[in-house]
């Protein structure tokens, strides 16, 4: 075969190569992504990291935890008034609530451990238009005591969360978890046994004397040091008690008397039968406060003997000038009766 022949064959059968169809390459992921699914893998496997199911379920499918630390029946849109402007611009709830599975309980398949407010924003928000809104949950595999130190955990830090709620929530814990030993229940959720104390003892108060507060969520760890003592002895307890039913019967009279104006009645009440100079005599009436019509202490009135009365102004305790005159009037008119002199 002449060198053109061969020249034009080898062409035509270079030709024909180039048509027939070629094995197709096998597709590769890229290097990144192939090493990022390994990862985590990995840490998967090793338990680095936790793979957990997020869903977005009913709320009325789900159930608060009987140990939850929120007063749920205290939630309106004043106090979810953030989450409820939040997850309107964002057109959804973002961060998950933590819950656990329910089984055989009909119509409700969660137990809410971590998230009642964003429950509370997503079911009023589907009562007011929203029917859209679904409930995200993170669903988690945990027993009573996990469950309880996580809430503490993600709970701790918000200010939302009033002082009583969470102490409510550690003195039951204490007995639940811990079998009483405050000890191991510090040890447990990493604090010291002081800090934990404080909470425990501000449980712990008489709920006669909580009522005496305009609202018990404003109750502080502070105003447990000024309280405690008010109960010991057991005659002092008595007489703080009875005026902090006074001031419970006196609300809606007026202005709501803050904490700490509270908190000077009850001890002003505590320490009323301290006398100074001559020793006590039998049959003396104990010492009474006078307050106005809100309920601010005005005077202490001591009667000492059948001709003389004790009174003390009491002028930090937040009493007008004009109430304290009214109340002065009164004072003369029953004490001038009482001894038994003619009126002027």
């Amino acid at each position: 075969m002449s060198s053109k022949n061969r020249s034009f064959t080898a062409g035509l059968m270079g030709s024909l190569d180039a048509a027939a169809p070629q094995p197709e390459a096998p597709t590769r992921m890229p290097v990144g992504i192939l090493a990022s699914r390994e990862n985590r893998m990995a840490e998967l496997a090793s338990g680095a990291v936790v793979g957990r199911a997020i869903e977005q379920v009913d709320p009325a499918r789900c159930r608060l935890w009987s140990e939850h630390n929120r007063d749920y029946a205290a939630l309106d849109e004043t106090r979810c008034a953030d989450l409820i402007e939040s997850f309107k611009a964002q057109g959804r709830q973002e961060v998950p609530a933590i819950v656990r599975r329910v089984r055989g309980v009909p119509d409700i398949e969660f137990e809410v451990i971590c998230g009642a407010r964003r429950h509370w924003t997503v079911t009023w928000l589907r009562a007011h238009n929203y029917t859209d809104f679904r409930f995200l949950v993170e669903v988690r595999d945990l027993n009573d005591e996990e469950a309880f130190r996580i809430s503490d955990l993600e709970n701790r830090a918000r200010e939302d969360l009033s002082d009583i709620e969470r102490a409510r929530d550690y003195l039951k814990a204490l007995g639940r978890h811990y079998g009483g030993r405050q000890k191991d229940m510090a040890g447990r959720l990493n604090v010291s046994e002081a800090w934990l104390s404080r909470y425990l003892d501000l449980a712990r108060l008489p709920g006669d004397l909580v009522a005496a507060f305009a609202d018990p969520h404003e109750l502080k760890i502070k105003h447990v040091t000024q309280l405690k003592p008010l109960l010991k002895p057991d005659d002092r307890a008595r007489r703080v008690l009875a005026e902090a039913g006074v001031i419970a019967n006196q609300k809606g009279e007026g202005t709501p008397l803050k904490p700490q104006d509270v908190i000077r009645r009850l001890a002003a009440a505590a320490d009323a039968p301290k006398k100074s100079g001559s020793p006590k005599k039998s049959g003396k009436a104990p010492a009474e406060v006078v307050s106005s019509p809100s309920g601010r202490p005005l005077f202490r009135v001591e009667a000492k003997g059948k001709k003389e009365v004790n009174v003390t102004l009491l002028l930090q305790a937040g009493g007008s000038r004009a109430d304290a005159e009214r109340a002065f009037g009164g004072l003369l008119a029953r004490f001038w009766l009482q001894d038994g002199a003619e009126t002027v």
